[in-house]
């Protein structure tokens, strides 16, 4: 795609990465579905196993349709290189298998989607890795979480599903002066509500099976290394900054520069776990992500009705909605999410813990699951669900406690969406 001036979001949305298929001029990126790929000659084979040459080996590794995919959200990131994977949760176990070592640490905000908190308090421990937690309502306590073993530090630009809104650019600056880089898992936001990037990110994470898939078929996750990172300089990051065995001694980070990062994820964290993206997921996130601008304009529209009207019910205690007058994430909203603070909110019920659980049972129109960033409007009583792995304490921290009703709000008829909700409510 070639332009006078740097494309809008919503062109990159629909054009970036593809191109009609060299072979049968189809306009819509196809489905690679396939295992491996010829080689011109053994030249051009040895080439591409020793990286000295880019192009396609074995779908595990990489796959056309997945390389669209990522060079789309890359250009929506304004990033260097993305890799996507099987799911958000692989794209974690990637991030860090390619950061950390056995003994290393991390420090995350305790305000995470719940398989998060899982994950790094029980499966990381079987790497050697650990994880620090920190509040990001207390910017102070990501400093205080801070070791000489730290090797980076994790949030998510709006907590699931607490709603809060995290000060980005507070605590990147806390990353660079520690030295170690910034993951933002930007899944509830989107590079549409915030452009995470700008605001000190150097690692994006999303779980493509959400908002950017959009539609509730297909599971994914992404990486985007946005080339701010220097990996050589401080020394802790041999992966990138030392000779690698396992391809004749090339240092990474200085063979690949601004993009290393994704290529190191790629050609050792997925080459040897294995979390590959399949081509027909990586093709239906595709579609999804060409409609991305106008769908989230919508599910936040939707959102901030359906959260002012639920303000007014006799019945719910407290909504924690960001783009609410007088939510005490607003302003960070406004900085961060200045289109809107996205589909995803919390509330409370009187009645707590038997009252959620009630409730998720009355809705006709909502779906009961456990997902976020579908077309569909979707409940879930978390402590019940998402977070029960979790302590009370635990569940409390995350913005999950037992009165606590989370909402996905989809792209139905605003009213319906209220129209649905004001019936089950009135069965509790």
């Amino acid at each position: 795609m070639v332009m006078e001036k740097a494309p809008a979001f919503s062109t990159l949305a629909i054009h970036a990465g593809a191109q009609p298929d060299p072979a049968t001029g189809a306009r819509a990126t196809p489905i690679y579905q396939t295992t491996s790929y010829v080689f011109d000659d053994v030249d051009h084979a040895a080439a591409l196993f020793n990286l000295e040459t880019f192009g396609n080996i074995y779908t595990r590794i990489m796959n056309p349709t997945q390389a669209v995919l990522e060079e789309r959200v890359a250009a929506l990131e304004g990033g260097t290189a993305a890799l996507a994977v099987a799911s958000g949760h692989a794209a974690q176990c990637v991030i860090f298998h390619t950061l950390l070592s056995p003994g290393d640490e991390f420090v995350a905000a305790r305000q995470l989607y719940g398989g998060s908190i899982n994950q790094f308090n029980h499966a990381f421990k079987k790497f050697g890795w650990t994880v620090a937690w920190a509040d990001a309502d207390d910017i102070s306590s990501f400093e205080q979480a801070l070791s000489p073993n730290t090797k980076a530090i994790f949030i998510e630009s709006i907590a699931n599903p607490g709603g809060i809104v995290t000060d980005i650019e507070a605590i990147a600056k806390i990353a660079k002066t520690a030295g170690v880089p910034l993951i933002v898992d930007n899944t509830l936001a989107t590079p549409y509500l915030c452009q995470a990037k700008a605001h000190g990110a150097d690692i994006i994470v999303h779980s493509l099976t959400k908002f950017l898939g959009g539609h509730g078929n297909s599971v994914g996750g992404v990486i985007v290394d946005c080339g701010t990172f220097d990996w050589i300089g401080s020394g802790k990051y041999p992966t990138l900054s030392e000779p690698c065995e396992s391809y004749n001694g090339i240092i990474f980070a200085e063979t690949f520069g601004d993009f290393a990062f994704a290529i190191a994820c790629r050609v050792l964290a997925l080459r040897d776990l294995g979390p590959c993206i399949s081509p027909f997921n990586a093709f239906l996130i595709l579609t999804g992500i060409e409609t991305l601008p106008l769908r989230l304009q919508a599910h936040s529209d939707n959102a901030a009705a359906v959260a002012a009207w639920l303000q007014t019910h006799d019945k719910v205690v407290w909504v924690n909605y960001a783009g609410l007058d007088g939510n005490r994430y607003q302003s960070l909203a406004k900085k961060y999410c200045p289109k809107g603070a996205g589909a995803v909110f919390t509330f409370g019920l009187q009645g707590g813990y038997e009252a959620g659980v009630n409730l998720v049972g009355k809705v006709n129109l909502f779906s009961h699951l456990a997902n976020i960033g579908d077309t569909r409007s979707l409940i879930i009583h978390p402590a019940s669900t998402t977070h029960s792995q979790l302590t009370p304490d635990q569940r409390r921290s995350a913005g999950a406690g037992d009165d606590v009703v989370r909402l996905s709000v989809g792209l139905e008829d605003k009213d319906d969406i209220i129209a649905d909700l004001d019936q089950a409510l009135a069965q509790i």
